[in-house]
């Protein structure tokens, strides 16, 4: 696939490319985040989200954006303080909804597609969020936080009781929790007993015809807590707009953090009767109707409990109620998936080979055709004859592309941060096949630092995924970002081994149970490959990871002397102490089992080998990572502190899984490049 930019755009590229400059932070944090880009009913345009990072206000500013179909100069539609995100279209193309917190707290806002002054739709005490508008324009779906208990309420009532408990908690000076069931927290999040529930309001030329009507009243989410559930909305209205089709989280509740049973329900918006679609044991989710309205189509999973089993596409006939798989035996997981307007075809997202394409799927059978080509493209909507989506890759940050449905030439609509990077020197990410554990074939991706000189010995780092359940694409990342890495004069490894998503089931399986067996064969043997090269410098090498990834940092702590130095970010060290604290129980259950259950629960644990550490470390962890805890990270620092070994501990206060605020992002960046410099600097 090769974009086509604008002649201006290649003129700039040939001025600034005759003194390109290594990439650094300052870069990183200037570029524009674009996402989010949803074509207009008549297929004329296309809104978007542009995120601006604040380094001064150490927050990102996003606002919606709005460029022509055809290609064209976008213009600014939004400006609000704050975030202005996940815009909808009005079917009539006169209106767009989106949220923003632009007022303090998240509310659904709606402005004139061609123009003019926001204004606020709801005013909700727990907020709204996701707004998607109804098909005959006389409705407007969103998600609330609320309290269970005040839901089935008139709503000004229920509205008040929220506001009151809510007032209540944060002007008391006693802070304790009374918690009497998992899940109670999650993510970077205390749930605080509520519930995410689904609600509807009238709304006639832009704004409020009456209020809003919560139609999920109960003790259970209407939405998916978990975003490893979610791909997108997990909701839609049928064509005629006369119900919601939606994806709820599992039952009893108090089983939901060791249950992935999520499944499709249905609710009529004149009587608010539900019932239910699917019973499958283990997830299903995402629905979304055919525009002739004879269809349902969803994601669904086989094996219960099992996170990262294969998302196949499922059919739903809604005449004779008869459920049919479609591309059965294609080995790959389906993630956001969009409608044609023929009601024959879908669009879907899938990973392959460490790229993220989009995939042509006919409902009458057939082979999926491939759309897209290279790069991590997803957030597929289709309009008329054609696909808009967003696009990254190792080399770009997103922008907004358009490729006709039947595949072709790909064309970049928008442009955002192109003058910038091209006075970036950026190097080609190589992908390399290495024979893993059985001969296997391991995918893995080199990126080599500016200026590179292959007559010298350069320093090494060697990343290692987190999911484990997941890939290094040939995507763009503003958190791990490997060109930045890369600029700082190191050779970068990015290996995709066992567990990793995108080279079929039975690869993604093969890690299961079994995080010290073939996947450190496979990791061992990329480690191998990138020593034989005559560029690489092997006694100056350094390896680092996030979650799974820090895991593995811990594994090698105590089974490995190859490296000089590693960096463990929010990685799992004790599977003891780790089962007890964090929320997603299904995960560590199917990963490992149950501690009092299963043989040799923690025969894998880092922490069972702390005698044999000896590698100076730096560790990073966060107070509000409630996926692994921060006493992971506090125990490990422990361990290395009590023997003298060299290590430091980086701990924010203020961040989850992630480091997520610019300055905070700007520290870590900082922190992680000194420690491995002064461990990998020297030689020749």
């Amino acid at each position: 696939m090769k974009p086509i930019l604008p002649l201006a755009l290649l003129a700039a590229w040939s001025v600034h490319a005759a003194d390109p400059k290594p990439f650094t932070f300052a870069d990183l944090i200037a570029c524009q985040r674009l996402l989010e880009p949803v074509p207009s009913p008549d297929g004329r345009w296309v809104v978007y989200v542009v995120g601006v990072p604040s380094l001064e206000e150490n927050r990102v500013n996003s606002d919606l954006w709005i460029v022509p179909a055809e290609g064209g100069t976008p213009r600014q539609l939004t400006r609000g303080p704050r975030h202005d995100r996940h815009p909808t279209w009005s079917p009539d193309g006169r209106w767009i909804a989106f949220e923003s917190n632009r007022s303090g707290a998240f509310q659904v806002y709606v402005i004139p597609a061609d123009g003019g002054e926001a204004r606020a739709l709801t005013s909700l005490s727990t907020e709204a969020t996701q707004p998607v508008w109804s098909p005959d324009g006389g409705h407007i779906a969103f998600v609330s936080t609320v309290f269970p208990e005040f839901s089935d309420k008139p709503f000004a009532e229920a509205d008040r009781l929220n506001r009151e408990r809510l007032t209540a908690q944060e002007n008391s000076k006693v802070k304790a929790r009374l918690i009497t069931q998992l899940l109670y927290r999650h993510w970077d999040s205390w749930v605080d007993g509520k519930r995410q529930h689904l609600f509807v309001i009238p709304v006639k030329d832009g704004a409020s015809a009456g209020s809003p009507r919560n139609l999920t009243p109960g003790d259970r989410d209407a939405v998916p807590t978990s975003s490893t559930f979610a791909a997108g909305d997990e909701f839609a209205f049928s064509p005629d707009g006369k119900e919601l089709a939606y994806t709820v989280t599992p039952l009893p509740t108090r089983e939901e953090a060791w249950k992935t049973d999520h499944d499709i329900w249905i609710v009529e918006l004149a009587s608010g009767v539900r019932r239910q679609v699917t019973r499958n044991p283990a997830a299903d989710g995402f629905p979304r109707y055919s525009p002739d309205g004879k269809y349902l189509v969803y994601r669904a999973q086989a094996r219960a409990g099992f996170e990262a089993d294969r998302w196949e596409v499922k059919l739903l006939d809604r005449a004779s109620g008869q459920t049919r798989s479609l591309a059965a035996d294609w080995d790959r997981s389906v993630g956001a998936l969009a409608w044609a307007s023929d009601s024959r075809t879908l669009v879907v997202e899938a990973e392959d080979q460490a790229q993220q394409r989009l995939w042509r799927l006919g409902i009458d059978g057939g082979k999926p055709e491939p759309i897209t080509t290279g790069g991590a493209a997803g957030e597929p909507s289709v309009m008329k004859d054609a696909v808009v989506y967003s696009r990254s890759t190792m080399n770009s940050p997103a922008d907004v592309f358009r490729v006709p449905l039947a595949g072709g030439e790909a064309r970049a609509l928008t442009s955002a941060n192109q003058a910038l990077l091209a006075q970036i020197q950026f190097q080609t990410p190589e992908s390399v096949t290495v024979p893993g554990a059985g001969g296997t074939p391991v995918q893995m991706w080199v990126i080599k630092p500016p200026g590179f000189d292959p007559a010298r010995k350069w320093p090494v780092v060697f990343w290692v995924h987190g999911g484990p359940q997941g890939a290094f694409m040939d995507s763009w990342s503003y958190r791990w970002n490997a060109q930045l890495w890369a600029a700082q004069g190191y050779v970068l490894a990015l290996p995709n081994p066992r567990g990793s998503t995108g080279f079929g089931q039975k690869f993604t399986d093969e890690i299961s149970r079994d995080w010290n067996g073939k996947v450190v064969e496979d990791l061992m043997a990329c480690l191998g490959w990138l020593e034989a090269r005559p560029y690489v410098d092997s006694s100056r090498m350094a390896a680092a990871g996030a979650s799974f990834g820090g895991y593995m940092m811990n594994w090698f702590q105590g089974h490995t002397d190859k490296f000089k130095t590693l960096v463990t970010h929010c990685g799992v060290y004790n599977f003891d102490s780790m089962y007890g604290t964090t929320e997603e129980l299904w995960f560590d259950e199917w990963e490992h089992g149950i501690p009092w259950k299963t043989e040799n629960f923690n025969a894998a644990s880092p922490h069972r080998y702390a005698m044999n550490f000896k590698t100076p470390n730096l560790i990073i962890h966060n107070e509000l990572d409630f996926r692994v805890p921060v006493s992971q990270g506090m125990d490990l620092f422990t361990a290395l502190q009590r023997q003298g070994i060299p290590s430091k501990f980086l701990y924010f206060p203020d961040e989850g899984h992630w480091v997520l605020k610019p300055q905070n992002s700007e520290l870590w960046n900082k922190t992680v490049f000194a420690w491995l410099a002064e461990y990998l600097k020297g030689g020749n």
